[in-house]
């Protein structure tokens, strides 16, 4: 099987520019290309996951990507997907959360030995002449068709600026730049940056006479349609300090059955062939998938120690085990105690599990918080430092979250 036959079978490709010199260059290897990241955070998130994978899975077969943080595309900010515009961030923190994303990226990507680079498009585009790009790159682009595209089309409703406008023109400028500069030839994407993407082969062709590619891949939606990587407390984030590897684990872990087997051929590196077999699995087998789609992620992400730890708390939680040294836990001090005890309330706003005191109070009288096990329903409920210091402090909500508490004196 090809590479370009496996990303079919895997459910990656959503759209190409030219279907047979795409399969020869990504097959022998000789696709020089770029992915483009918007820093609008200080971290990549679970929606960048699938392209970092696709960029890891080429690079596998000897092609080369260019991993392109746009530290000037973000001083506009995507109109794609948006009903709104976007905030807009300063130059400082634009650079720091560039910084964030080159450590996270060298998890999946080798930098060594120029086999990929990483650049910043703040390089050039940031020193561009108004007038200029006026004339050596807005001339070649029609307002009537870039009108027709999806990503302005949902912002037309309630007004697109034309700051906004502009990033068609900006992303198409910066594949130019990079063909030119370091012979990349394709550009990979969501499917949400088609009309983007074809900007650039385009500009590219009017521009040089030359050719150059593109190939969008599926957005991760579950059964629903709906965007995956997004919980009721935000984005599952790939930085350990904002999700950690155990909550990371438990959201592939609680993926719905439908969206299993889907997720494990488009995310995981294992064979197809060990895919296959597992698309026959029902009933409990779904839950065996289930814990391997969450051990090669967590691992993909966080390695294999962090992968382990987040899978033994697991088990040991759902399995009632009194092993607990791998559950995600919470220190309690003396400082938090009030009379020698807290209350059941400041322990479930202390360990994340609400938000409020008002969601913890709801969450106690509706039958929904245990301690070690056992279900309390008085919202008055307090725990003294002994309790706390016992060798098992397990506070649950609902079925799907838990924390150790620590009491440290």
């Amino acid at each position: 099987m090809t590479l370009y036959e496996e990303l079919v079978a895997r459910g990656l490709i959503a759209q190409v520019t030219d279907e047979n010199e795409i399969k020869e260059l990504i097959n022998n290897g000789r696709a020089v290309f770029y992915i483009g990241f918007d820093p609008t955070a200080d971290s990549l998130h679970v929606g960048h996951f699938m392209a970092l994978c696709l960029m890891k899975r080429l690079q596998l077969a000897g092609n080369k990507p260019i991993a392109l943080i746009g530290g000037g595309t973000a001083m506009v900010g995507d109109p794609s997907g948006r009903t709104d515009m976007r905030q807009m961030m300063t130059t400082e923190t634009i650079q720091h959360n560039c910084d964030c994303f080159k450590k996270q990226m060298s998890r999946f990507i080798d930098f060594s030995d120029n086999k990929a680079m990483m650049v910043n498009n703040a390089d050039w585009l940031l020193d561009l002449n108004y007038v200029q790009i006026l004339r050596e790159v807005g001339s070649h682009f029609s307002v009537n068709r870039m009108l027709t595209a999806e990503c302005y089309k949902q912002r037309m409703e309630k007004g697109l600026s034309f700051l906004e406008f502009n990033y068609m023109i900006m992303q198409s400028y910066d594949f130019y730049v990079l063909y030119q500069k370091y012979g990349c030839n394709m550009q990979f994407g969501g499917d949400d940056q088609w009309s983007n993407m074809l900007g650039g082969t385009e500009l590219i062709r009017r521009k040089l006479g030359k050719d150059a590619y593109a190939m969008t891949i599926n957005l991760l939606l579950n059964s629903e349609g709906k965007k995956m990587g997004k919980t009721q407390s935000g984005a599952v984030w790939l930085d350990p300090d904002k999700t950690s590897p155990f909550d990371f684990y438990q959201y592939w872990r609680n993926v719905a059955d439908a969206d299993v087997l889907k997720c494990l051929r488009m995310l995981t590196f294992l064979p197809l062939e060990q895919i296959e077999e597992m698309d026959k699995w029902e009933g409990s087998q779904l839950n065996t998938a289930k814990e391997i789609l969450a051990y090669e992620l967590t691992k993909l992400v966080h390695g294999d120690d962090e992968a382990e730890k987040a899978q033994n708390g697991a088990r040991a939680l759902f399995s009632g085990s009194s092993t607990a040294s791998d559950m995600p836990s919470v220190t309690i001090e003396e400082a938090d105690l009030t009379d020698g005890a807290v209350d059941l309330i400041s322990l479930l706003v202390k360990s994340g599990l609400v938000s409020s005191r008002s969601e913890g109070r709801r969450a106690i009288e509706q039958g929904g918080v245990s301690v070690n096990s056992e279900k309390v329903t008085d919202i008055k409920a307090a725990y003294t430092a002994d309790q706390l210091s016992a060798d098992e402090f397990i506070l649950k909500r609902g079925k799907k979250k838990f924390m150790k508490i620590v009491f440290q004196k």
